[in-house]
């Protein structure tokens, strides 16, 4: 969809630059495994030696491990760090409890809390995922009202994170409890990667299907250009009219 302003071309639909930045927003494949390891770390380490204080330092020294490698090679470190903490706060509760399942159970609450505010956003009209990806995709929040064709995408991609994060939770709470940690362990790392890449599918579909995004980054852009010439046309005026 044409940006309304000169001086910007309009962005041509791009897939591969579609899930790059999809990708880019919720870590890639490296997220991928900061969040999957630890809690296959503490699951394995559990089913071995049933030891919760042990299992719950091995995950949480995993999870360090690889934000520090994050640190050493100058790398993004949000999502690493949000691993951290999110395994610290699993292995506190799992400590402190002394039930290895509570292990579990922030990530389980941050997925089901994050389930509802992906459906409540998008039947507010003001999805989350375009809050989360409009900066990605350098159009900030003009999908909100210059591009209504984006921001039904948006809210129909939204609805699709809502969904899947929510069945996701669906199978997940009753094993939490009524099952055990180990089962409740493999189910959490046998559901972790899939859903989250069909969630990256379905909506890597929706986008590239929808009007392309208005970089309002490259029109301030153009904007500032444009002033500073009719700036300079000015000044060059000016000393003309004042002549020698």
């Amino acid at each position: 969809m044409p940006s309304g302003r000169p001086g910007v071309a309009p962005q041509a639909p791009d897939q591969e630059a579609t899930k790059a930045a999809f990708f880019e927003a919720f870590g890639g494949a490296r997220g991928m495994v900061e969040t999957t390891v630890p809690g296959l770390v503490f699951v394995l380490s559990y089913t071995i030696n049933r030891d919760i204080k042990i299992s719950a330092i091995a995950a949480l020294t995993i999870s360090a491990l690889l934000a520090v490698g994050r640190l050493i090679q100058r790398d993004t470190v949000k999502h690493a760090f949000s691993g951290v903490f999110g395994v610290a706060f699993g292995a506190a509760f799992a400590m402190m409890s002394g039930d290895a399942k509570n292990f579990y159970l922030p990530g389980m609450l941050y997925t089901l809390g994050l389930g509802i505010a992906y459906v409540a956003t998008a039947a507010a009209g003001v999805p989350l995922l375009g809050l989360i990806l409009g900066p990605v995709f350098r159009e900030m929040l003009s999908w909100r009202t210059r591009n209504p064709g984006r921001k039904a995408a948006y809210v129909k991609a939204s609805y699709v994170w809502g969904a899947i994060l929510l069945a996701k939770s669906a199978i997940t709470f009753p094993i939490y409890f009524w099952g055990d940690a180990t089962q409740l362990g493999w189910l959490r790392v046998a559901l972790g990667i899939p859903p989250f890449l069909l969630a990256v599918y379905l909506t890597w579909i929706i986008l590239v299907k929808a009007p392309a995004p208005i970089d309002v980054i490259a029109e301030m852009e153009a904007e500032e250009r444009d002033r500073k010439e009719r700036e300079a046309a000015r000044a060059a005026e000016a000393a003309t009219e004042q002549g020698p």
